[in-house]
Formats: structure tokens, sequence, C-alpha cells
């Protein structure tokens, strides 16, 4: 069913997300599952919902906010319930890669004028950036964008407009994996780098012999362990 200026209607009671995250987790441990073919999510979960508003100052607000204009794009801060990395598109799909291939998955990840989004446990960000500047991995990881404490980021609308373009720089951005629980599964800094060294050695065909291309995590890092 369609509501005025094209945007779809759907009772708040039964909002699904096409690929919910806990099934999404497990079908790519049961088999080799491209998250990308999937088509984009098109409603958040109440759930979902609920845990992205606990990030704002006023979680009400927020929450009447999506009732009356469920397709329009937020602002939320950073810190609080989650951090996010922010990637290039093609470098950010390769990291999510890694992490379905190899890894434990992701929890959200959205896609937001060209870049991929990975939601990541709060005080991950600045973890990430110190670990970064390490010169061993940072001579193979391109710049990636680490909002923690202080800084504040757009998510996609909690329902999608319907026929909303998915090229990358149009429209309010997309989620690829949308939030489902109160309580969603965020990995840490040294799981993202994990993925991201992996990622950028095997794009640029150095990890022979590395470590990287073989499961092996860079050095003084756990290697990840997949979800259960």
């Amino acid at each position: 069913m369609c509501g005025r200026e094209g945007y779809a209607v759907t009772p708040r009671f039964v909002r699904r997300t096409s690929l919910p995250a806990r099934a999404a987790r497990r079908a790519g441990q049961a088999a080799a599952v491209d998250i990308w073919t999937y088509q984009s999510v098109e409603y958040v979960t109440v759930a979902g919902e609920t845990w992205l508003a606990s990030a704002s100052e006023y979680p009400r607000s927020m929450r009447a906010l999506w009732e009356s204009r469920p397709w329009a794009p937020a602002v939320l801060p950073c810190g609080r319930v989650f951090d996010v990395i922010s990637m290039p598109a093609l470098f950010g799909r390769r990291v999510l890669d890694e992490l379905w291939a190899s890894g434990p998955g992701c929890g959200p990840v959205a896609s937001f004028r060209g870049r991929t989004l990975l939601f990541v446990q709060p005080g991950a960000a600045a973890r990430l950036r110190s670990l970064l500047a390490w010169e061993e991995w940072a001579r193979d990881v391109p710049p990636l964008l680490c909002h923690g404490q202080g800084d504040a980021v757009t998510v996609p609308p909690v329902q999608r407009m319907l026929n909303a373009p998915d090229s990358p720089g149009q429209g309010p951005g997309r989620w690829i994996v949308a939030p489902d629980t109160q309580d969603p599964w965020l990995p840490g800094a040294a799981v993202v780098l994990w993925a991201c060294v992996r990622a950028a050695r095997a794009a640029h065909g150095s990890g022979a012999g590395s470590g990287a291309a073989d499961g092996v995590p860079p050095a003084g890092l756990p290697a990840p362990t997949p979800l259960r």
C-alpha cells in the first residue's frame, strides 16, 4: 500500500527487515552468502528503532519523528550506544566480505552517499584510529573516518522510500544490514582492523606470505571467533 508522495505505508507492528542481522549472520555461517545480492532493507524493526533512538539524547522525540516521517534520514550521536567507521564504498564491501567469509560477521551496516557505515562498539573508533596510526598497517589501509565520542552521523531512514535510488551519492541512504534487536552485536576495533588489513592486502595482491590472506590476523591481534 502506498501513501502520499510515493512512500510505502506499512503498519508499524508488522515491520520487518528483508535481511535481519541475526538471520544474515546465521546464513553467512551456513554458506558463503553475499549480502550485497539481497534487496535493500525496506524497514527497520521496532526493536531496531528502539536501539537507534537510544543513541539520541531525546529517544522519545526521535521515535516521534520516525513515526511521522519514517522515510527521513536522521542524525545520531556516536559514543553512547555505538561508534561508526565510515569507509569508501568499494573498500567497505571488501571489508564486509572478509568479515562474512572468515570472521564473525558484522552488526548493522548502512550505505550513505558513496560510503559504507559500519556500526561498531562504543570506544572502538578511537581505538581503531590509534591502531591505524601504526605504519605497518597504515600503508595498506585507505584513510577511514572513525566517528566516536563527540561525533554524529547521518543514518538512513527506518522506512525506505518507494523506488528510492540506490546509486552512490543519491537518495537518503539505505540499510545493508539493519538493526533488528535492542542489543545488536557490534564488532570491536581489533576485529575491524583485522578485516581492513586483510581486505587491503588482498586488493593489492600482497596477501601471499603476509598472513592476512591466510586467515591470520596482523601481529598482536587475536583471530576473530565466528558467531555460534
